[in-house]
């Protein structure tokens, strides 16, 4: 059975930095590409950021590119996004994604596991 546990949410204000983990078992960890992707209130889920199976690739929304980093501990089944400089247009609620195909997507059909979402609010 595959889980993905997202952690490290919380409350920031604008400028502050926020490390959210995705940890993941019963999946092969090591060959997905795993990726991030974040709701606002009313809005549609986006993509946010997700990483090739090497991790050699990454791929980021316009929005977080320069501020956000996506990156893995294959070891511990494990990724992680860096957020920093946090705006409140950063509120949202995140999620982490597994991608069996390992090549890290923009779009969501190719993410077949989720996790349940971790919340963050930046304030201003």
């Amino acid at each position: 059975q595959v889980h993905l546990v997202e952690s490290g949410g919380g409350l920031v204000q604008a400028g502050g930095s926020l490390r959210l983990s995705c940890a993941t078992s019963g999946l092969t960890f090591i060959t997905n590409a795993m990726g991030w992707f974040r709701q606002a209130p009313g809005k549609d889920r986006v993509f946010v950021a997700a990483d090739a199976w090497r991790g050699s690739d990454t791929y980021y929304a316009d929005s977080v590119k320069g501020r956000f980093f996506i990156s893995r501990d294959n070891v511990r089944e494990t990724a992680y996004l860096q957020m920093n400089d946090l705006k409140p247009e950063d509120t949202a609620v995140y999620y982490c994604a597994s991608d069996p195909f390992g090549t890290g997507s923009v779009t969501e059909d190719q993410y077949d596991y989720w996790g349940q979402g971790t919340q963050v609010t930046v304030s201003s």
